[in-house]
């Protein structure tokens, strides 16, 4: 359900739009989620914040490898460019 109120409200996308990228889900189910979101906005949107936090936590606690090398080919450069 989060990712429809997520397409929807902060991506712009109709529920006919939702549909056509997530074909195992019906028009109706879309609907039935966006209604339970609208009747429970402040809780659900408290649950995508705390998703939102995890999610970066998470990040920055588990740097790619590629966002390290690319880190370290930017500092690098900035050096080279300094000397």
């Amino acid at each position: 359900m989060l990712d429809v109120v997520i397409w929807h409200e902060q991506h712009g996308l109709s529920p006919d739009e939702i549909v056509s990228q997530v074909p195992s889900i019906t028009l109706a189910d879309v609907h039935a989620a966006l209604a339970y979101y609208y009747d429970h906005r402040e809780e659900i949107q408290e649950e995508i914040r705390a998703e939102r936090e995890q999610a970066e936590e998470f990040h920055r606690s588990n740097p790619s490898a590629l966002s390290e090398r690319l880190t370290e080919r930017t500092s690098r450069s900035r050096l080279d460019e300094a000397s």
